[in-house]
């Protein structure tokens, strides 16, 4: 090789502050096509993650090759969302150059800053469920372990979030309107994913029955490929993310006949596979697409992981010692049977060995207890759109159930709860059953959620199968959550103990005495305050609502839903509003409530929530008789970004959910671990937090599960007898019901006093409420004691060790994957 560019081979994979500025330049010139007066910053993102990935290819290409060279088991993560954010800052970090790029961008003239915000947040998920999936591969790739993700490259994401008159509105994210220059194309890596048909029965050559699929029509899944960068830059796992693409892009005959839309409707069609996360499934096209989507995925990662087993093996037996697929939520649970149709129908193994295959590969993690957010698909959609999956499910279920009926003793209401489909009604495929008798081990995702599983929503499987489900209670990587989205908190921990906590979480325990050096405390609310004024002029640019920084920042930050009850918080919101009208002498403690998260397009309660939120923040922040003690604001477009800048200023994080719905939350944990103390009930993961954190620094209120059970099933709930019998909670009622907060419109929210007063209020608000004041009026109390709230705030901070997804991923690893880490060999370009 001529020397010059060997040379120059090694400058491109230099982490110095030089060879960074160098490559800057050149990418600059020869990739965006800019010269440096006329580049605008986001030629300069461009140029930068570039420039970064060229530092990350190399290691890339090791990392696979070592899992080719030592036919390792790899972990298959299936996931309908990757919630990963920006990946310049992520990448630079795990890289351990921040600080280098920040010069040589100096040296430009130019701010890093400037250059990461031009980076739009990647449209690949929507809560907790993404967010998760994301903490985990960041997590493999940190621990070394060989993962893979796979998911769908949705070209608008779920829906930017815009507020007209306060009313929620759904915009296209155009995420990808100027490329993504993190991802590689992959047009080599196809795969033809099927619908509709029909299933021939055939002989094959020994004379066994066989089926075929045919007259089905084709999309082709292509492969885009993203390196995940593991913390130190050793490990470089993928994402690979499908998109979807017609067998035929144009009709040259309707064109010239001038049907002009006609000749490109089955590109658009198909395509339609991989624009939006989540169509609106309120009506049947819609329930289609949202179905035929999942199908596509999972189809199209299946094919891809039996084709990188071949290459190694020449048959199945060996598949469950190296391929363990895990099924996040769901919505990959088709995969059961799709792995049934691919190992029986084209690679011809017989229907046991099969079965013992897929069983052995295949976990599930449930996400809800809600038995109507567990997926259940009419089974007149899976006979037309999926005809021989749905011959697999009966003759699964068929087989399970004479199994289980020998056990059962023809006991009809159990084998009723165990079958794959439900017969009341409309007949459906329960998707849960499926992902839960196909999978080897079933885990929750909190203790209290995975006790709960074995207690409801699959009591009857875990009596069939007492040891399938475990627990794993989720994590979040403390890389993004604290070492790069609170920079003064993350170099005030490292300044005390160094910098092993950002890769063992646990080392945090050592600063734990600190919580009673005064000094540390200081220097800890000098953080906090920081990041608090960083908020509030993020806040005024998005919003126009100014607040004021030593107010309580009081945070509840997720998915707008019923049972996460933000309708409480704004209950009480306008209660505390009412009583500083009342006293307006009386020295109040300002408090600040933020509000954000996206409710579902078709969720017209969780839109009118909003609006309500909206309307009683338009009406307490321009009262002049509050002044600046009380102000509410929701930012919309709620995304990983914005948590960033919310989770390190938050004091008071709103964990309020009713007992017993939510699995786990890991927004708990992320505002936990940047130091805001916990208002919660006992559900979730909130337990386990209050474990560690101690009772003493934690605000927990309200109906424990069990409570909550007993209530609705008892019988002698009323809501109108609460309300009555509690005159802040009414009088916040009532001037809801009048129009005070719509003047415009008083009838507007009377669906939501009619699900509370009539209605049963299932989400027990009212039950919870007066619990819920009063732990609102401890937390403010104890804000006004500066010592002693930083000091349980600081004891927050160093008790959250446990809640790394770093641990997560370890106990996964060893509990259920059977993964072992590696570490990349090294090429000769080091």
């Amino acid at each position: 090789m001529d020397a010059r560019y060997r040379t120059r081979d090694i400058e491109r994979r230099s982490l110095d502050v030089d060879a960074l500025k160098r490559s800057f330049l050149e990418w600059l010139v020869y990739s965006v096509g800019k010269d440096a007066r006329a580049a605008t910053r986001r030629d300069w993102f461009h140029t930068v993650a570039l420039a970064v990935r060229d530092r990350v290819v190399d290691r890339w290409m090791d990392t696979t090759r070592t899992y080719y060279t030592h036919d390792v088991k790899r972990v298959y993560y299936l996931s309908l969302e990757f919630l990963i954010g920006r990946l310049l800052t992520n990448s630079l970090a795990n890289l351990g150059i921040i600080d280098e790029c920040r010069q040589a961008l100096d040296r430009i003239g130019l701010s890093l800053d400037e250059v990461v915000d031009a980076e739009p947040d990647a449209a690949l998920g929507n809560g907790g469920l993404g967010r998760l999936a994301a903490c985990f591969l960041d997590s493999m790739a940190s621990r070394n372990l060989p993962g893979y993700g796979y998911g769908i490259r949705y070209e608008f994401g779920l829906f930017e979030q815009r507020f007209e008159h306060g009313w929620q509105v759904e915009y296209p994210e155009q995420w990808l309107q100027f490329g993504n220059p993190w991802e590689f194309a992959r047009p080599e890596v196809l795969y033809p994913v099927q619908f509709y048909g029909r299933v021939e029965e055939f002989r094959d050559s020994v004379g066994e029955r066989a089926y075929r699929w045919v007259d089905s029509e084709r999309v082709l899944a292509m492969a885009y490929d993203t390196p995940v960068v593991g913390f130190g830059g050793k490990t470089i796992n993928t994402l690979r993310l499908w998109a979807a693409r017609a067998t035929r892009d144009f009709n040259f005959g309707h064109f010239n006949e001038g049907a002009y839309m006609k000749a490109v409707e089955q590109k658009i069609l198909s395509e339609n596979l991989s624009r939006v996360l989540y169509p609106n499934d309120a009506t049947e096209t819609g329930k289609e697409l949202r179905f035929k989507q999942e199908y596509f995925f999972t189809s199209a990662s299946l094919q891809d992981i039996l084709r990188r087993y071949l290459q190694h093996h020449s048959d199945f037996d060996q598949l469950p010692n190296k391929a363990a697929i895990q099924l996040n939520d769901t919505h990959p649970a088709i995969g059961i049977a799709e792995m049934m149709r691919l190992l029986v129908d084209q690679h011809a193994v017989k229907w046991d060995k099969a079965w013992e295959i897929t069983q052995g590969c295949f976990s599930y993690t449930n996400h809800t207890l809600l038995p109507e957010a567990l997926e259940a698909w009419p089974v007149r959609l899976l006979e037309r759109v999926l005809p021989r999956h749905m011959q697999i499910i009966y003759e699964i279920n068929a087989k399970f159930l004479n199994r289980s009926s020998a056990r059962a003793a023809h006991d009809n209401a159990r084998l009723s709860h165990l079958s794959l489909i439900d017969e009341r009604g409309d007949r459906r495929v329960r998707m849960g059953n499926l992902a839960f008798i196909g999978s080897h081990k079933v885990n929750g995702v909190s203790a209290l959620h995975t006790e709960l599983m074995k207690q409801t929503v699959f009591a009857d499987f875990h009596a069939e199968f007492p040891d399938r489900i475990v627990n794993k209670t989720n994590g979040i990587t403390p890389r993004r959550w604290l070492h790069q989205a609170n920079r003064p908190l993350s170099d005030l921990i490292t300044s005390r103990i160094g910098e092993g906590w950002i890769h063992d979480l646990s080392a945090l325990d050592a600063l734990k005495p600190k919580a009673d050096d005064v000094v540390f405390r200081e220097e800890f609310r000098r953080a906090k305050r920081k990041n608090k004024k960083r908020l509030a002029a993020y806040l005024a640019r998005q919003t126009g609502v100014e607040i004021n920084v030593d107010s309580l920042f009081d945070v509840q930050v997720k998915r707008i839903h019923e049972y996460k009850r933000q309708l409480m918080n704004i209950l009480q919101t306008i209660a505390l509003y009412n009583d500083m009208r009342d006293s307006p002498t009386v020295t109040w403690t300002p408090v600040t409530k933020i509000f954000a998260g996206k409710a579902a397009p078709a969720y017209h309660m969780a839109k009118l929530i909003i609006k309500l939120i909206n309307d009683v923040g338009k009406v307490v922040n321009h009262d002049p008789s509050v002044h600046d003690n009380l102000k509410v604001v929701f930012l919309p477009n709620y995304n990983v970004t914005a948590a960033e800048i919310i989770m390190p200023a938050a004091d008071l994080s709103e964990q309020i959910s009713t007992a017993g719905m939510e699995a786990s939350g890991t927004g708990n944990m992320k505002l936990a671990l940047n130091g805001a103390l916990t208002i919660g009930t006992l559900d979730g993961a909130n337990v386990e937090i209050k474990d560690a954190v101690g009772d003493d620094n934690i605000f927990i209120f309200g109906l424990t599960a069990e409570e909550a059970n007993s209530l609705r099933q008892g019988g002698a709930y009323n809501p109108r007898d609460v309300i009555g019998a509690n005159p802040a909670l009414k009088r916040a009622l009532d001037m809801i019901s009048t129009g005070v907060f719509s003047p415009d419109d008083p009838s507007r929210y009377h669906p939501i006093l009619q699900s509370l007063i009539d209605g049963g209020d299932h989400f027990l608000v009212t039950a919870d409420f007066e619990d819920y004041c009063t732990a609102h009026d401890d937390a403010v109390a104890l804000y006004r004691d500066t010592e002693e709230w930083t000091r349980k705030a600081i004891l927050n901070t160093t008790s959250m060790g446990w809640f790394s997804s770093d641990r997560t991923v370890g106990e996964y690893a060893d509990e259920i994957w059977g993964v072992k880490p590696i570490i990349p060999d090294e090429g000769d370009h080091r």
